[in-house]
């Protein structure tokens, strides 16, 4: 999801990130970056969680499998957030705002492992609807019409992402509504408070 949530930032409206004066290939570079942080790492750590036996499915179905992964994904991505805030001059010059959605997608994935602790919410409904509010709140807090078209795509794209957890007996639909609820909570939130 931040990988889809940043390509159509840095390409549909990359002015909201202060990345418009940029090349293409500068901002698919920083894309390519956010992905391997956002998804190829965590990825990579739940396999080997999954091979080490800390965790019994790649699925991650049960509460006690969902745990770890969640709090290790976490802390990944306030690394990230911090590498971008802090360590990477341009970045954090030019586009703070980067460093600042990343750190709360960082919050949602923490949030989603205190849960987890003893209910099990939706993690895809987190991110889903994460990317939703925070397409929803910059287009709404800066006007950018845009952004009409790929939330308008998000929203479909969220009945399908909830219908197949549903489908798949993976959650119900309060842990659905929940997941997307607070996605969309803490994403508006940082986009109203932060940016």
């Amino acid at each position: 999801m931040p990988t889809l949530l940043f390509g159509v930032l840095l390409f549909q409206a990359p002015g909201v990130l202060g990345m418009d004066a940029f090349s293409i290939s500068l901002r698919l570079s920083l894309l390519v970056l956010i992905s391997v942080g956002t998804f190829a790492v965590p990825a990579l750590l739940i396999y080997y969680l999954f091979r080490s036996g800390y965790v019994q499915s790649l699925q991650l179905d049960t509460l006690a499998d969902r745990r770890l992964p969640y709090f290790l994904t976490a802390c990944v991505y306030l690394s990230l957030a911090y590498l971008f805030l802090f360590r990477m001059q341009l970045v954090s010059t030019i586009a703070p705002e980067i460093g600042i959605l990343v750190g709360s997608i960082a919050v949602s994935i923490l949030l989603v492992g205190l849960i987890s602790l003893s209910w099990q919410i939706s993690a895809h409904s987190v991110g889903i609807g994460g990317t939703v509010g925070a397409i929803a709140s910059l287009m709404l807090k800066f006007s950018i019409t845009d952004l009409f078209f790929p939330l308008l795509i998000l929203v479909i794209l969220t009945g399908f992402v909830a219908s197949a957890r549903l489908k798949l007996n993976a959650h119900t639909p309060a842990q659905i509504g929940a997941g997307l609820a607070l996605g969309v909570v803490v994403s508006w939130l940082t986009v109203l408070w932060l940016l």
